[in-house]
């Protein structure tokens, strides 16, 4: 569906009642607190819209700052083939990066802090400048100031990976950590599209692929960003760092695990996991 399209459903969508909404959310920030799962949303509310679910995406959001965390950045999901067929989900949806999400690369990480973690890789952007939408790719480009490679861990607090659009976007479209590569600066000429990407785990290759598998240019994922952001009453602010989305399917994060991702021009990322 045409970006217009979608946001036109989202402004005119019919929204449950926010006691609904709100209990939705503190369902899942009692998950996140105890790693105890919760049910998943759309078999018990079939008629939830993507509104509502944005709605207690932003709950939860909100409670997350109250607590002291900072917003970092944002990301965009589902993004590649691969993805969307992984998930059974045909078109993107975005969450909200914490800054106590987000770690430099070579950092280690230990998989009991998640419920089921999984891990992906990603071409992410850091904006120079704010970036006001809905915009083009003309305007991301002079918005961007720098790019670099990312893992995203990705992590559900539903007792299933089997969800829907409804339930990825109410749990913040997975997000649960990212780990940053070094970033080097934004060059507009250079094809994104075209960065060839593999990631080795444990000394043999477990996943790869293209900048072309984000919407056929990364770059587009952050234009539907600012076409998605505005309807949620929000906006990309100087310093935030943008996930485009993964380039591969998500595999499990499993201790024991060291993960490097390379990348044609980028420099590369790597995590250890215990």
């Amino acid at each position: 569906m045409p970006t217009h399209e979608r946001t036109a459903e989202l402004r005119a969508g019919q929204r449950t009642g926010d006691e609904v909404l709100i209990q939705l959310a503190a369902e899942l920030a009692v998950a996140r607190r105890t790693h105890a799962p919760a049910e998943l949303i759309s078999p018990r509310y079939p008629h939830l819209s993507l509104a509502d679910a944005y709605r207690i995406q932003q709950v939860g959001t909100v409670w997350r700052m109250a607590a002291g965390a900072k917003v970092g950045g944002h990301k965009v999901g589902l993004t590649s083939t691969a993805m969307q067929e992984q998930m059974g989900i045909h078109e993107p949806d975005s969450g909200v990066i914490f800054d106590d999400m987000i770690v430099a690369g070579g950092s280690t990480l230990r998989v009991s802090d998640y419920m089921n973690p999984r891990i992906e890789t990603e071409i992410a952007f850091r904006l120079a400048r704010d970036l006001q939408g809905p915009t083009d790719l003309n305007g991301v480009r002079q918005a961007v100031g720098e790019v670099l490679l990312a893992f995203e861990v990705l992590d559900t607090r539903f007792n299933s990976w089997d969800v829907t659009l409804v339930d990825s976007i109410a749990d913040n479209a997975a997000c649960a950590g990212v780990i940053t590569g070094r970033p080097v600066r934004f060059d507009p000429a250079l094809d994104l599209g075209g960065e060839q990407i593999t990631v080795v785990a444990n000394g043999g290759p477990v996943a790869s692929g293209a900048g072309y598998d984000i919407l056929g240019d990364p770059l587009k994922a952050l234009v539907w960003l600012t076409h998605r952001l505005p309807v949620l009453g929000t906006t990309l602010r100087a310093g935030d760092i943008v996930l485009a989305g993964s380039v591969h399917a998500s595999f499990p994060l499993t201790p024991g695990m060291d993960i490097r991702a390379t990348s044609t021009h980028l420099p590369s990322v790597h995590l250890n996991v215990l």
